[in-house]
């Protein structure tokens, strides 16, 4: 039986990892079509912003609905079912000429973008034992960075063959054909929870204590028998480790975005970078993070069994210094080097809440705890990185701006001692 087990598990994380980057290539595209579509359409760059911001506005309130439906769906079919619309809206996309067309196919992009990632951390939670979920979960995690990696190349690639005449082909249709595939990779792969594939939990197959059975032992009303919304409000919205999880991601996406948002404008205006030398910034900030996430997986499985947050409490200190060497340094060399520790290490902090949320939460709920701190992240976390970090530019100045990301650094410090703490607890009691 364990090595059945084995091989269903392996194969629906080599399905999530699919999938999920799929969702990115269907999402990204729209990024890298926008000059083009600013010439064709004649849009101005307020109207662009719009068309981005109406996205990421939609996928973090998707993410918290979708996220929480998941808890009660099959995961391979209601990932499957979410990709199939992204590839649905991007052939509409790719035949679409007026600008509040778009702006309702952007809205529904971002919707049904938000059906990615609850199957995914439901398919970690359910299948892989805590001894593998470090690994398993980071592995995972790294598949947006592939995914969003691969647009380049993809539609680059399409629109060197075909030519840029037919742009809307390249940037639309062609990643559309490539996330068809990655849907019948899903089905194919992905499976249902393990005892609906006719094995017992996998806290049983792997003798481990878990937090789902200790919260079914002290709670009279089982969860098939609830609704996705009184598992939400019992186990997620009322769970203190669940907030504290939710407080370190929102202040992760403050540091992720304040730094990676601005590193354009900052380097080139405020550090006199040229165009190359803070293109080479920016990709090392968002490429570091690959080898240095799958790293912090096995380390987290290896040393800090039970201590997911440890790991992540280190690098934010290491972080903390790294963004103050980044505004205090003139060279070039010195700005990219910390600039690129950041970015290795900001990411941890975000793929170890997700490790984090299955040794406190329940796995019949988390789907819904994904979906809150995906809404909260998105909504509050990019908004002080972004729209706070400019307001206190534009009043007190870039090092003012900086200050603020530090004092983000210390609050998510603090919430990761408190999620520390709050699983110490949970394990400690008998």
């Amino acid at each position: 039986m364990r090595k059945r087990f084995n091989t269903f598990k392996l194969q629906s994380l080599v399905g999530v990892f699919i999938g999920y980057a799929a969702y990115y290539i269907v999402r990204n595209n729209f990024v890298f079509s926008t000059p083009y579509l600013k010439n064709e359409l004649q849009l101005s760059t307020t109207e662009i912003g719009l068309l981005s911001s109406c996205m990421l506005i939609t996928y973090g309130l998707s993410k918290g609905f979708m996220s929480m439906l998941a808890d009660k769906s099959n995961p391979r079919y209601f990932m499957a079912t979410g990709l199939f619309f992204c590839v649905l809206v991007n052939l509409a996309m790719g035949f679409t000429t007026s600008f509040y067309l778009f702006v309702g196919l952007v809205v529904l992009l971002g919707l049904f973008q938000g059906m990615g990632v609850g199957p995914s951390i439901i398919t970690v939670g359910h299948w892989f034992p805590r001894s593998e979920r470090g690994r398993a979960s980071t592995l995972w995690n790294v598949s947006h960075n592939l995914g969003g990696g691969l647009v380049s190349p993809l539609v680059g690639g399409a629109m060197a063959y075909i030519g840029t005449e037919h742009w809307r082909i390249a940037a639309y249709i062609v990643p559309a054909i490539v996330a068809v595939a990655a849907i019948l990779l899903v089905l194919y792969f992905v499976k249902r929870r393990p005892v609906e594939e006719g094995f017992p939990p996998v806290e049983e197959v792997f003798h481990e204590e878990s937090v789902t059975s200790k919260v079914l032992q002290s709670h009279a009303e089982k969860p098939k028998d609830m609704t996705a919304f009184q598992i939400f409000y019992e186990f997620v919205f009322k769970n203190s480790n669940s907030w504290y999880l939710v407080f370190v991601d929102i202040f992760t996406y403050m540091v992720r975005f304040g730094m990676i948002t601005w590193i354009p404008l900052y380097l080139m205006t405020e550090k006199g970078l040229t165009r190359g030398e803070m293109g080479f910034s920016f990709l090392l900030f968002e490429w570091a993070a690959i080898p240095s996430t799958i790293l912090a997986g096995i380390i987290v499985d290896k040393f800090f069994k039970g201590r997911v947050m440890l790991l992540p409490m280190a690098c934010l200190v290491v972080v903390f210094l790294c963004v103050f060497g980044y505004m205090s340094s003139s060279s070039v060399a010195a700005i990219t080097f910390f600039a690129t520790i950041t970015g290795c290490l900001i990411y941890i902090p975000q793929s170890m809440v997700a490790v984090q949320a299955m040794e406190v939460i329940p796995s019949f709920a988390l789907g819904s705890a994904v979906g809150l701190r995906g809404l909260m992240s998105y909504l509050v976390g990019s908004s002080l990185g972004t729209t706070l970090f400019g307001f206190v530019v534009d009043h007190w100045g870039w090092d003012s701006g900086f200050y603020t990301i530090l004092v983000g650094v210390v609050i998510c410090f603090l919430s990761c001692f408190l999620s520390y703490r709050g699983a110490k607890k949970i394990y400690a009691t008998k």
